[in-house]
């Protein structure tokens, strides 16, 4: 067996750094949308992945996939926003083994509502401590980690409104 490439110091340093800075800010995020919009953090992310599908609707698996989270987890997630009001879970026409997630007209409002603060506070805590160069470096590092992670990319992150 070959002996692992170990990480460098500086590797190690810069690893270290981003495991915890990735830490810290989906905490913070997460705190903020609770407490200023009483959803979880994952729970936003989700309306946000329905906000970007055609018809705002995506099938169970692949939302699972886009958010990458095993189908049980993200079950009991739109079961919760299914209490809210927020997501309808509905038959597949073309599977009828499969379900549908779809976001209702409450929660892209829930959504709409959230997304002010979100938006600040991601400002606030990244884009804001960073030059414009820095922000080009950040999402092209992103992209090329991403590709490796999902070569076909079928986690691509879409952009419209409201959930930016």
């Amino acid at each position: 067996m070959a002996e692992p490439r170990w990480l460098s110091d500086a590797e190690q340093d810069a690893w270290r750094t981003f495991v915890t800075m990735l830490g810290a800010l989906v905490d913070h995020l997460d705190r903020q949308l609770q407490r200023d919009s009483k959803m979880p953090y994952t729970y936003y992310e989700i309306l946000v992945v329905l906000s970007h599908a055609p018809n705002r609707e995506l099938r169970m698996s692949e939302l699972a996939g886009l958010r990458n989270s095993s189908r049980s987890r993200l079950s009991h997630a739109v079961a919760r926003l299914e209490e809210a009001g927020w997501v309808e879970r509905r038959e597949c026409p073309t599977d009828k083994r499969g379900s549908l997630a779809v976001l209702t007209d409450a929660g892209f409002a829930a959504l709409a509502a959230a997304a002010p603060g979100h938006v600040a506070a991601v400002r606030e805590v990244l884009f804001d401590r960073l030059t414009p160069d820095q922000v080009k470096s950040l999402g092209e590092i992103s992209a090329i980690v991403l590709e490796g992670l999902d070569p076909d990319k079928k986690n691509l992150p879409g952009s419209p409104e409201p959930g930016r």
